[in-house]
């Protein structure tokens, strides 16, 4: 049975990860022409880690299902990228940004991790302005800063409401500048099927072409997943449509841990669902909390246009909960407690599933051009989605699956349990929790690839420097190609009557109505019953049109909705073993008289690493204990 061990390093907080530096193991410059290395993924965890790994002088290779890496996800976040830079002068340091991290994650991450990402956070800024990222400035043309939900400092560094996309560009031409030295080479428009594990070393992957249907063999010394998440489990959310967790369940499959499977997060800000044919949702940054109040009619089913609702008759009701952050409480806060508000019958719009994000005060107060200088873009995608002027009268928004903290189980090297296999930004778990601050994302992704992954992957590197190119000939290769095969032949042979689409949206409403915001355990426990019975419908009735040899976006989304359905009874059964409430996994049996979170130190201080067994057989759940002896352990207040 494989043991956990985290590898973090003895001593002082603040100098783990300066004295693990030094102690780890180098790859000389000419031994590094010999090493290769597969990155699947190219947001900026992986386009970051192809990026530097290509600088330093291996040969990489990197994959992505995208036509061009510029059209990874990392593209669509909006708010910001924190770095404790303290330019406002306002108190925060490396300390309080890893402290409101913590806090912010319920207390449910390693407290070495978190530092870490914290402390290379100003790197991650530096290395973006070196790079040509177009952050805000102020009038006297200093960086600008602006603040966040669950903190009380202004540090998060954005480029109006398109941070993802400037910072997924500057990226990309430090990933393009190392494919024109031949450092690095790409493969778009690739599925990974499988990963390849020889004498316990994940040594490959396989590979469907997506244009062509071809299915390819590729090897590496090491592999290195930066995959992304998986909130599109519940059909609806922020994410774009064809993010998935293939290629994580592939490697869990292999005997990569899964770790907090059931730690997803719901952001509070999202344009609500407007029809049920949609198949996504659109995310309205965080940021427009920093100047936009939610509020809701003090009268339930109260169905006035806003405008003609006087003030003593709107409720603020974070503003009125958390006095001390008010509208910037955390996204778990803020999303329970719209639905809150929702349930009890305050709720806006058509469906009464929506609240009010008002800009009245703030443009008021600063004038339209200081609001569409900050917030434009969003603005107008808003408009262009709803039909309504943001400037004019309030948006309505309502939350939505966004972000999963849970991933693969990675130890402070960002390996695995899979020897060699590496999991990096929201592929892993390590740095949130059980709740993401936001802009946090965008800096653990970064400081993961530019910062923490050349230097962790070359201890490992080092003793595989004897090791020759890894043949693809392998009966490893050959099994892991065949039983790819196989998969893709049974899912067409079914040729049933419901498409993929129409089993995701199935899976998408179990998973809301029973392991979405509020989760409890019958409901936990109906929805693997429910889960089960899904999977036995899918593999009797699922119709893929075409050909496995040709383009075809069927069975690409089929795989991967087989793929989520098997994930998804994962997430119930640790959301049903976590008895506790803790950030985004709120258990209605543990609440405060408040109805806030309610954690449980003495039982749950933990990190579940889920152990994949068999298809047939119940994964074996391991603990990693948590410590904690730089913080307080304590009740989460934002009041």
């Amino acid at each position: 049975m494989t043991k956990l061990y985290a590898k973090i390093p003895e001593g002082p907080l603040s100098e783990k990860w300066s004295k693990h530096k030094a102690s780890l193991k180098l790859v000389n410059p000419a031994n590094k022409k010999k090493i290769d290395i597969i990155v699947v993924g190219t947001g900026l965890a992986g386009a970051s880690a192809a990026s530097s790994l290509g600088e330093m002088g291996y040969n990489v290779k990197s994959f992505c299902y995208q036509d061009t890496p510029r059209r990874a996800h990392s593209v669509a976040a909006q708010g910001g990228i924190n770095a404790a830079k303290n330019y406002k002068n306002d108190g925060d340091s490396v300390y309080r940004l890893f402290n409101d991290m913590l806090k912010g994650g319920d207390f449910r991450a390693r407290e070495a991790n978190v530092y870490r990402a914290a402390e290379v956070s100003n790197d991650v800024i530096d290395h973006y302005i070196a790079l040509g990222v177009p952050f805000a400035r102020d009038y006297s043309g200093y960086l600008d800063n602006r603040s966040f939900g669950g903190v009380q400092v202004s540090r998060t560094f954005y480029a109006k409401g398109q941070t993802g996309q400037q910072c997924i560009l500057g990226t990309y031409s430090s990933l393009l500048r190392q494919v024109s030295k031949g450092m690095v080479t790409m493969f778009p428009r690739r599925d990974v099927l499988d990963i390849v594990v020889i004498d316990g070393k994940a040594r490959g992957i396989i590979t469907r072409n997506l244009i062509t249907g071809e299915i390819e063999r590729h090897s590496a010394h090491a592999v290195v997943l930066a995959t992304g998440g998986y909130g599109t489990v519940y059909y609806l959310s922020t994410l774009a449509v064809n993010s998935n967790a293939s290629a994580a369940w592939a490697a869990y499959k292999k005997g990569a841990f899964f770790g907090n499977p059931s730690f997803i997060q719901i952001h509070p800000t999202s344009i609500p669902v407007l029809n049920e044919f949609q198949s996504k949702l659109t995310l309205m940054s965080e940021s427009l909390r920093n100047d936009g109040r939610v509020w809701v009619p003090k009268t339930k089913g109260d169905k006035r246009i806003p405008k003609d609702i006087p003030e003593e008759e709107r409720d603020y009701y974070l503003e009125r909960r958390y006095p001390a952050f008010g509208n910037l409480v955390p996204r778990d806060v803020a999303s329970r407690a719209a639905k809150e508000r929702c349930d009890a019958g305050y709720g806006v719009g058509a469906s009464g599933l929506s609240v009010y994000l008002d800009f009245k005060d703030a443009i008021k107060k600063q004038g339209k051009k200081a609001i569409e200088n900050k917030y434009g873009n969003l603005f107008e995608m808003y408009e262009k989605i709803c039909g309504e002027n943001p400037y004019e009268t309030p948006m309505k928004i309502y939350p939505a699956g966004h972000y999963t903290m849970g991933g693969l189980w990675v130890d402070y090297n960002l390996m695995t349990t899979v020897t060699g296999l590496y999991a990096i930004g929201e592929a892993n778990f390590s740095d949130h929790g059980a709740n993401r601050l936001g802009a946090s994302s965008l800096m653990q992704c970064s400081g993961d690839g530019y910062f923490i992954l050349p230097y962790t992957i070359s201890d490992y590197l080092a003793g595989e420097i004897r090791t020759n190119k890894i043949p693809v000939n392998t009966p490893e290769f050959e099994e892991c190609e065949k039983n790819a095969k196989e998969k893709i032949q049974r899912i067409l042979s079914v040729n049933g009557k419901q498409t993929p689409a129409i089993f995701h949206k199935k899976l998408g409403k179990i998973m809301w109505d029973y392991s979405g915001m509020v989760r409890n355990e019958e409901g936990l426990k109906k929805a693997i019953v429910l889960l089960d019975e899904l999977k036995e419908e899918f593999w009797k009735d699922i119709k893929i049109s075409g050909t496995a040899n040709e383009l075809n976006q069927q069975l690409e989304k089929g795989l991967r909705v087989a793929d989520f359905i098997e994930l998804s009874k994962l997430i119930c059964l640790d959301a049903l073993n976590r008895k506790e409430s803790c950030g985004a996994h709120f258990r209605e049996e543990s609440q405060t008289e408040n109805g806030e979170a309610r954690r449980q130190d003495d039982l749950y201080a933990y990190v579940a690493a889920w152990e994949y067994t068999g298809d047939d057989n119940d994964p074996i759940m391991h603990k990693e204990e948590l410590k904690f002896e730089n913080v307080e352990l304590k009740e989460r207040s934002y009041k």
